[in-house]
């Protein structure tokens, strides 16, 4: 009698619920990284919100939010606190705003922007 060849699982694949900690793709004064959106968020910042905004799918009216800033760093995993985005957007929010813009740009070259 001839017996069958049996393959032996030896490990399991696992599904993790929990994501590795994200960072942000660029600092929040890493104006040079981008020239193109550090001007458009310091000379037409209404035009950069709703680009993220739009990214996001969201209100135009909410690109430059703490609400937004909370949403998207939560989203991928980025360590911080309300607080954290609150002062963020509260003290800089053109430099916020651009953070945000650059770091959805970066992402979405690398696909891994949904």
């Amino acid at each position: 009698m001839a017996m069958a060849s049996q393959t032996v699982i030896t490990v399991q694949p696992q599904f993790s619920a929990t994501q590795q900690p994200g960072e942000w793709q660029t600092g929040l004064l890493d104006c040079c990284s981008d020239c193109g959106v550090c001007l458009c968020g310091m000379f037409c910042f209404l035009c950069l919100n709703c680009q993220v905004a739009g990214d996001m799918d969201e209100c135009c009216l909410c690109g430059s939010s703490v609400a937004m800033r909370t949403l998207y760093r939560t989203r991928y995993n980025i360590p911080g606190s309300i607080l954290r985005d609150f002062c963020s957007i509260w003290c800089c929010s053109p430099c916020a705003l651009c953070q945000l813009k650059r770091d959805i740009n970066r992402r979405k070259a690398m696909g891994i922007f949904w």
